[in-house]
């Protein structure tokens, strides 16, 4: 079967290089540090698309909470003809994090959502939660190194909808690339070889 590395956020310029956009950011990344440039619109799918080799790269075209419309093309449902709980077994799913801080990056297999709206809609599509997240931090750190969350609905999402400052790019860029060797070595290994060197 084929990899499929999803990255979540939302569509449009108005949403790129916000915070809830870093799992799209980082999976652009990890297509165009493997050489592909080009990316094609799936209208079916409702996504844009990439192909690293054989690894689909996949960004839904959908809202947040959308998410798991986008994926069912590439990754068949566990319980459905057809389907497979294989199937979801080779896909990565890389989102935003607000429990770790920016330039910290954690692996897990079998989890559930931590409340994440695009990983729960993802999780209900795909009807498994046997597939590997990768998640990225996003908070500013305190001084002892621990995420400093906004409260509140409404200040979390206003949060979340901030682009990046200029002056996280560094840690952002340190991320992606980290990112992207953690989804080689889960292609190439096996998501519980990679998470142990990548959670260390």
């Amino acid at each position: 079967m084929t990899w499929v590395i999803v990255g979540l956020g939302n569509p449009g310029s108005e949403y790129e290089s916000t915070r809830h956009n870093a799992g799209r950011m980082a999976v652009m990344h990890f297509a165009k540090q493997n050489g592909v440039e080009e990316w094609k619109e799936d209208k079916k799918a409702n996504a844009t698309v990439a192909k690293v080799g054989t690894t689909i790269c996949l960004l839904p075209n959908t809202f947040m909470n959308k998410s798991g419309s986008a994926v069912l093309k590439y990754v068949k449902p566990a319980r459905r003809e057809g389907g497979s709980a294989k199937a979801a077994e080779k896909m990565i799913v890389v989102y935003d994090d607000l429990d770790l801080p920016l330039g910290v990056m954690k692996m897990s297999f079998d989890r559930g959502s931590g409340g994440h709206k695009g990983l729960e809609s993802v999780m209900r599509a795909v009807k498994t939660k046997k597939f590997t997240r990768i998640r990225i931090g996003v908070s500013p750190a305190t001084a002892k190194g621990v995420a400093k969350k906004p409260h509140g609905e409404g200040a979390v999402l206003k949060f979340i909808l901030q682009k990046f400052k200029p002056s996280e790019l560094d840690d952002l860029k340190k991320i992606f690339k980290r990112t992207s060797e953690a989804i080689t070595a889960t292609i190439n290994q096996g998501p519980m070889m990679a998470m142990n060197e990548f959670n260390r």
